[in-house]
C-alpha cells in the first residue's frame, strides 16, 4: 500500500520502546505532526484532530488537499469512528513520549545473510545438532516425534540452510539421506502416525469423534454470552492444527474472509470439548516440559502456516541496551530476578501486579477507563516517585488516581526493552490476521504463538489479559467495550520505534486492534496446552529414556553391574522432582491399580484400584474425606491438586475430570502425587 503524506515519518505497529523524542526516527514528522502539542494534560481538545487522521487512514475525504492511497483489506473494513480510539491513544503516546526519560534503549537489527535464518530456526526448535553435526539425543529424541506436515517443515528449512553452506563453500554439510537414513535424492523423515479427525473442529465424512459427548461443564467455553446468536463451534486439540489443513481457501476468499466487523456479535463462540485426559493449562507442566513444548509449538507453526501457504514471518533478534534496574525500562527477566528475592517463586513483577490490583479495586467502574489519559505531568511525577519509593514499601498508593494508573500501566508495557509478545514473532502475529481467513485458523495460529512466549513473557501477559477481560466485563458502568478496549491496548503493545516504518506498517491498525480483542476474547483457550503436543512430548522423553538405555547396555562396566543386580528389582529413574518414599510403600502394585502418596496429610499413601469411570477428583475426594480431620488449617487452605510424576512426563498437575485408567495407560512408570497445585 502507498500513502502521500506531507514530510512522511513513521510509526511501526509490531512491537514499541522507551524513547527520548531525539531517538524517535521519523516521529516528529509523523502523520501526528499537525496535531498541536498545547494539549492540556489530559483532555481531549485534539479529538477532531483524531478524526482527520482517522478518515485519512480510512480512504475518506477531508475538507484540504486528501492524499491519494490505497487501503489495506483490515483498514477498509473499519469505518472512520470506529478507529479514531486508536489514533487518539498513538497521539497520547507520542505527547508522553516528548517528556520522556533522556536515555534511550535502542534497537539493533542486522540483515540476515542468506540460510542465516534457517539456521537460527533450526537452533529455536532445539535442532542444533543438524547444524553442529553431533549426535544428540534430545534432537533425534524430538525428530522421532514429529508428525508428516511438521517432518516437512523441518526437512524444508534443513535443505535450504544446506544448499545455502554448498554455495558458499563454507565447508562440507552433512547430507540430509546421512542424518535421516534415506536413500531417496528428496529425503523425508519418519513421521508419527496421525489420526484423520482434523483438530479445528471439522469432521470428515464416515469418522467417529475422538472424544465421548460431555456435559457443558466438561468443556471450556470462550465466546460471547449466553444468549448470543452467534454460532458456536467446537475446536479439538487431538490432531495437530497443521494436519487438520485439507482445502485451501481460492484466492479470491482471502480478502472477503479479511474484512472484519467491530461487533462483538461478530466474533464466533469456541467450546474445546475436553478429552479423557482432561485439560492442562500452561502452568501444569514442568519448565522442562515446557521448553519441549516450546520447540513442538515453533515447529508445528511452521508446518501450519506452509500448509496455508503463509511465509511465517520473522524479525532477527535485537541487541538491546538495556537497564538492570529500577522498575520501567528493565527486562521482565531481571525485573523477577529481583523481585524473587523478596517473593519467592513470583511469576509476575511486583510493580506490574500492584498497578493491575490499584485498577481492580477502584477503577474498573471508571467511565473510560484506559481511553481518558491520566495527567501528564502528574504520571511523570508518579513515574519518578515510584522508582525511589516502591522497594522500600513508602510509595503512598491512596494519591494515585485511576486514569494515572491506567497511564502507568501502559508506561510500563511501552517501556519494557523488549516487546511482551517479543521482537522475533511480532511480525508473525500481524500475518495471522492479514493473511489467514478464518477467525478458527487465526486463534489456532495465535495459540500457538502463545506457547513459544517466554514463560515470564507468558505469564505477564496472562495478568495482563485478565485484567482487560475484567474491565470488558464492567462495560455497563465504564462504557468500554471489547473493542474500544482492545484499540486502546493495541498500540501499546505493538507500536515501537526501534526502526523507521512504512506506510504498510502504520495502516495495520485494524489489524492489531482484531488481534488483541481475539486474545482477550479467547484467552482461557490460549493458556490451555494443545494435547497433541503434550502427546509429542510424551513420545520425546520416552525416546530419550530409550536411548539412554541403549547407550547404557554397551558399556562394559554397566553390563557387570547388571549383573551382580540380577536379582535386586529393578527401579525406573527418578527425574528431578520426584518424591522418595520408604521401602515398605514401594512394593509391586498389580495392573490397574495406583499408588497415591500425598505428603502433607496423616495417610500419607493409599492404594486405588481404578476403573473407566474413575476421574482425578474423585482420588482427592477420597483422601480428603478419610485425611479431613488431621490436616493442619494451612493445608486445608490450600488447593490441592493430584500430580503425574515421572516416567514419560516430567510433572504434570492433572484436570480434577481427566480419567485416571486413561492417564494410567498412558504413562504405567509415573508416581502419583497428592500436593498444593503451582500458583
Amino acid at each position: 500500500m502507498t500513502m502521500e503524506m506531507k514530510d512522511s515519518g513513521s510509526v511501526v505497529l509490531t512491537a514499541y520502546h522507551p524513547h527520548s523524542p531525539a531517538r524517535i526516527p521519523g516521529m516528529e514528522q509523523s502523520f501526528v505532526q499537525d496535531i498541536p502539542s498545547s494539549r492540556s494534560p489530559g483532555s481531549r481538545k485534539s479529538l477532531p484532530r483524531c478524526r482527520r487522521i482517522n478518515r485519512m487512514l480510512s480512504n475518506e475525504s477531508v475538507p484540504t488537499n486528501p492524499p491519494a492511497f490505497t487501503r489495506s483489506n483490515s483498514q477498509a473494513s473499519m469505518d472512520s469512528t470506529s478507529m479514531e480510539d486508536f489514533w487518539c491513544e498513538v497521539e497520547s503516546i507520542k505527547e508522553s513520549s516528548e517528556d520522556g526519560p533522556e536515555e534511550a534503549t535502542l534497537l539493533e537489527f542486522k540483515p540476515a545473510d542468506e540460510g542465516e535464518l534457517e539456521a537460527e530456526w533450526l537452533q529455536d526448535v532445539g535442532l542444533s545438532t543438524l547444524i553442529s553435526g553431533a549426535e544428540e539425543e534430545d534432537g533425534q529424541a524430538l525428530l522421532s516425534t514429529l508428525t508428516r506436515t511438521q517432518a516437512a517443515a523441518v526437512q524444508k528449512r534443513y535443505n535450504t540452510y544446506t544448499q545455502t553452506l554448498r554455495k558458499k563453500n563454507k565447508h562440507t554439510v552433512r547430507d540430509v539421506r546421512d542424518i535421516f537414513g534415506t536413500s531417496d535424492s528428496s529425503p523425508t523423515f519418519e513421521t508419527v502416525p496421525v489420526s484423520p479427525v482434523p483438530s479445528n473442529g471439522i469432521q470428515l465424512p464416515g469418522q467417529k469423534p475422538v472424544w465421548k459427548s460431555v456435559s457443558s461443564n466438561s468443556c471450556l467455553d470462550c465466546g460471547l454470552d449466553k444468549g448470543s446468536s452467534s454460532i458456536t463451534e467446537e475446536l479439538s486439540y487431538e490432531v495437530s492444527f497443521s494436519e487438520s489443513i485439507t482445502v485451501l481457501p481460492k484466492t479470491r476468499e482471502w480478502t472477503k474472509s479479511q474484512r472484519f466487523k467491530k461487533e462483538d456479535s461478530a466474533l464466533p463462540k469456541f467450546i474445546v470439548r475436553k478429552s479423557r485426559f482432561g485439560l492442562t493449562e500452561v502452568g501444569d507442566l514442568s519448565p522442562e516440559d515446557m521448553k519441549k513444548i516450546r520447540y513442538l509449538s515453533l515447529i508445528e507453526l511452521t508446518a501450519f502456516y506452509d500448509a496455508l501457504g503463509v511465509e511465517l514471518k520473522r524479525n532477527r533478534a535485537e541487541r538491546v541496551r538495556r537497564r538492570e534496574n529500577g522498575l520501567f525500562g528493565v527486562p521482565l527477566t531481571v525485573l523477577l530476578e529481583n523481585d524473587q528475592k523478596k517473593v519467592p517463586g513470583i511469576k509476575v513483577p511486583l510493580i506490574f501486579q500492584k498497578l493491575l490490583l490499584k485498577l481492580e479495586e477502584t477503577g474498573l467502574e471508571t467511565e473510560g477507563i484506559l481511553r481518558v489519559p491520566g495527567s501528564a505531568s502528574r504520571v511523570k511525577n508518579l513515574h519518578q516517585e515510584l522508582e525511589a519509593k516502591f522497594y522500600e514499601d513508602t510509595f503512598d498508593w491512596d494519591q494515585v488516581r485511576n486514569n494515572d494508573a491506567a497511564g502507568l500501566l501502559k508506561m510500563f508495557i511501552r517501556e519494557l526493552p523488549s516487546p511482551l509478545f517479543t521482537v522475533e514473532y511480532l511480525p508473525a502475529f500481524i500475518t495471522l490476521v492479514e493473511k489467514i481467513p478464518k477467525i478458527k485458523l487465526q486463534l489456532q495460529a495465535l495459540h500457538l504463538l502463545i506457547m513459544l512466549l517466554p514463560e515470564a513473557n507468558r505469564d505477564t501477559a496472562k495478568a495482563f489479559l485478565q485484567f482487560l477481560k475484567k474491565v470488558v466485563a464492567n462495560e455497563g458502568k465504564n462504557k468500554m467495550n471489547l473493542w474500544n478496549v482492545s484499540m486502546i491496548v493495541a498500540p501499546n503493545l505493538f507500536i515501537y520505534k526501534g526502526k523507521r516504518a512504512n506506510q504498510q506498517e502504520m495502516q495495520a491498525a485494524a489489524t492489531t486492534a482484531h488481534i488483541v480483542r481475539l486474545l482477550i476474547r479467547y484467552q482461557d483457550i490460549l493458556w490451555t496446552v494443545p494435547s497433541f503436543l503434550i502427546s509429542q512430548v510424551r513420545k520425546m522423553n520416552e525416546a530419550a529414556i530409550n536411548n539412554s538405555k541403549r547407550q547404557l547396555m554397551f558399556d562394559k562396566g554397566v553390563r557387570k553391574l547388571l549383573r551382580r543386580k540380577t536379582m535386586e528389582r529393578e527401579r525406573p529413574e527418578r527425574p528431578e522432582g520426584a518424591v522418595t518414599f520408604p521401602p515398605y510403600l514401594q512394593s509391586d502394585i498389580p495392573e490397574g491399580v495406583i499408588r497415591v502418596y500425598a505428603p502433607l496429610h496423616s495417610k500419607v499413601s493409599m492404594a486405588i484400584q481404578l476403573n473407566s469411570q474413575t476421574k482425578a477428583k474423585d482420588i482427592l475426594a477420597r483422601f480428603h474425606c478419610e485425611n479431613s480431620r488431621g490436616l493442619s488449617q494451612n493445608v486445608r487452605s490450600q488447593i490441592q491438586s493430584l500430580h503425574e510424576v515421572g516416567g514419560n512426563i516430567g510433572q504434570h498437575c492433572l484436570d480434577p475430570d481427566a480419567y485416571m485408567l486413561d492417564v494410567y495407560r498412558a504413562n504405567p512408570q509415573a508416581e502419583w502425587v497428592i500436593k498444593p497445585k503451582a500458583s
